[in-house]
């Protein structure tokens, strides 16, 4: 079974969505057998770097919203991520353009590391307070988790999967999708939003159920043959030795 998730790395309820998803899979019997794939969905494609603005004014621009008010709303987010394990640090979050590091997310993958570096770019931005625009701080964190940095930083001196990101764009809003973290299950089911963790159980379940069902076997104690191969109506494959015996 496969689980697709779209996400941004600057959006706060991504990475509580994907720890909820975690936390779910941990819970979930047949976790170990599902697939986690991530899908590169900018909410702000235009967005600049090195701007100099906090979280907090970038919001407070953003709603239309006093500062104060901006500050709020990042301090009930940070206290939703807290419930999960996570540790925002709000105020000292640098915004920025996440183009280049959806396209070292694609080289990770390429390497069998993408699951880490999703991971490993999100802590960066929401934790660390690093700069994920800047194109040695992403190859630093590239090689923490096990990739090469100068190879990391041939990939972002280029144009190298900048298709993959594209390709990304139009399938997300092929299939409707306006805002992240988005989870599709098995190409049918879709969670939208950070949901609790008990509905990723349930869509698992569901899921699961459907792409392997149960066989349940019933007997009857009418013979539908003749009592050597065809007992009760099941007919058998007689074993090597047994035909010329009877």
């Amino acid at each position: 079974m496969k689980v697709e998730v779209w996400s941004d790395f600057v959006c706060p309820f991504c990475y509580i969505g994907k720890r909820r998803l975690e936390q779910a899979l941990e819970q979930f019997e047949h976790g170990s057998e599902v697939e986690v794939s991530y899908r590169s969905f900018q909410l702000q494609p235009d967005a600049k770097k090195n701007t100099g603005l906090t979280m907090h004014q970038v919001l407070a621009a953003k709603l239309g919203v006093p500062y104060e008010q901006a500050k709020a709303m990042n301090a009930q987010v940070a206290e939703q991520a807290k419930q999960v394990g996570l540790d925002y640090h709000m105020d000292t979050m640098i915004p920025t353009n996440t183009f280049d590091a959806h396209r070292l997310a694609y080289y990770a993958q390429d390497q069998g590391k993408m699951k880490e570096f999703m991971e490993r770019v999100l802590k960066a931005y929401f934790t660390d307070s690093l700069d994920i625009g800047d194109h040695a701080t992403l190859a630093r964190l590239a090689e923490e988790v096990g990739l090469d940095a100068n190879a990391a930083l041939d990939v972002l001196s280029s144009e190298q999967y900048s298709p993959a990101i594209a390709l990304d764009r139009a399938e997300a809003n092929a299939i409707g999708i306006r805002g992240v973290p988005f989870f599709v299950v098995d190409d049918k089911y879709a969670i939208s939003g950070a949901q609790p963790g008990q509905v990723f159980l349930e869509t698992l379940s569901q899921a699961w159920a459907e792409a392997h069902p149960k066989f349940i076997e019933v007997t009857s104690s009418e013979s539908g043959g003749d009592g050597g191969y065809c007992a009760d109506g099941v007919c058998e494959v007689p074993l090597a030795g047994e035909q010329q015996d009877r």
